[in-house]
């Protein structure tokens, strides 16, 4: 198997975006935009070692350490002055990550500001350097009436016959970008296929999408966020029990509630992330929870439940899914949830970093009816929605 990484380019101000924040950091869809941009390629390389190197502009530390919290990643590299060297630091960065300090064989160079980019297209790239070719590039088809305005101050028309639009990840074989970078520093090029065409590399168009825009202004984000809302949603339930026993406390949705009793089960039996997990497990095909932390395996006796549910939320990513939402209902007489509802609330989105708001916990009685309301266990109900 090729060794592949990636190199995502944020290190510009994005000033043109008119953001409070440099453009790359400014959340869309409720995530950071550099965090999406991230995780998509995470996703479509899950099941190899793939490192996402990132670069980020000199000061912007603070922020992609907020951005990418919880993502396994080389540290982020601080570029320079301008996009080129940016990629020049990067790419040095990279030289030696794989073991015996050997450099990667292709290497995807990608604008954070490209955040909707497709698995298919990942694909198609690394599937063209695989084939032979030097480089791989990713174009879509001018569709728009093209017009040059002149020093005259007159428009001319421009015939859009055989005019293309590039956008990334531009894939290259990393020992000749990586060249390319070295000897022509002081040309000016606007990407990295100008650059590696100079240094006499072949570089094949492969298909780009529509959907992969660049975010550049502040109208970009709401398109950004109308395509984000296409796509597959699904939605699906999760329900889990358990019963009381001797103890002093119980573990619901991730918070320590003290009680006059405990609860059974082979984990720490949080019926609430245990619910969610289901939900989760259920929206991508992945059947349920006993499937993929049997009670009969000693390793998960008295574990936490937030790695079910940390498990459940990877399962989602590297299917390219991205959870929208999640309501679990407590069905109890005792605790009171009421108390502990914005703690639950927050240690829910903190386990699967997604919104506060995209978080809801209820309760409710049964109204002294059937097991619970006898007091002998609790119940959970759950439904997640995902994007995919």
């Amino acid at each position: 198997m090729s060794r592949i990484a990636v190199l995502i380019v944020a290190a510009g101000k994005g000033e043109r975006a008119g953001t409070r924040l440099p453009k790359q950091y400014e959340r869309l869809g409720g995530r950071p935009m550099l965090r999406r941009t991230v995780e998509a390629f995470a996703a479509h390389f899950a099941n190899q070692e793939c490192p996402v190197q990132v670069v980020i502009g000199p000061g912007q530390q603070a922020l992609a350490a907020e951005a990418l919290a919880g993502l396994a990643l080389p540290a982020p590299v601080t570029g320079g002055a301008t996009r080129q060297e940016s990629v020049r630091r990067g790419l040095e960065a990279l030289a030696s990550f794989f073991p015996g300090g050997d450099a990667p064989d292709f290497v995807l160079i990608h604008d954070a500001a490209r955040p909707l980019v497709s698995s298919r297209v990942i694909g198609d790239v690394v599937k063209a350097l695989e084939g032979g070719a030097d480089g791989a590039l990713p174009m879509v088809a001018a569709a728009d009436t093209l017009r040059r305005k002149g020093l005259d101050g007159r428009w001319t028309l421009v015939p859009r016959d055989g005019l293309y639009r590039a956008q990334t990840p531009q894939g290259f074989i990393y020992a000749a970008i990586a060249s390319a970078h070295r000897d022509h520093a002081a040309h000016d090029v606007t990407d990295d296929a100008a650059l590696a065409e100079l240094a006499g590399l072949k570089v094949d168009m492969v298909k780009g999408e529509e959907k992969n825009i660049k975010v550049t202004r502040n109208e970009d984000f709401a398109l950004a966020e109308k395509l984000l809302g296409a796509g597959d949603v699904r939605t699906a339930s999760g329900y889990d029990v358990h019963k009381f026993t001797v103890g002093d406390h119980i573990m619901l949705c991730g918070i320590r509630v003290a009680h006059d009793h405990g609860l059974e089960g082979h984990s720490d039996a949080d019926v609430g992330l245990h619910a969610i997990t289901d939900a989760l497990l259920g929206c991508v095909g992945e059947g349920d929870i006993g499937q993929h932390f049997p009670p009969s395996d000693e390793r998960w006796r008295g574990a936490p439940s937030w790695k079910f549910l940390d498990h459940a939320a990877a399962l989602v990513a590297a299917k390219g899914g991205v959870v929208s939402h999640v309501d679990v209902t407590l069905i109890c007489e005792r605790p009171k949830v009421g108390p502990h509802r914005e703690a639950m609330r927050a240690k829910i989105a903190e386990i699967l970093k997604i919104e506060l708001s995209r978080v809801s916990v209820k309760a409710t009685t049964t109204e002294g009816l059937g097991f619970t309301g006898r007091r002998e266990g609790i119940a959970a109900q759950a439904i997640a929605t995902v994007k995919l």
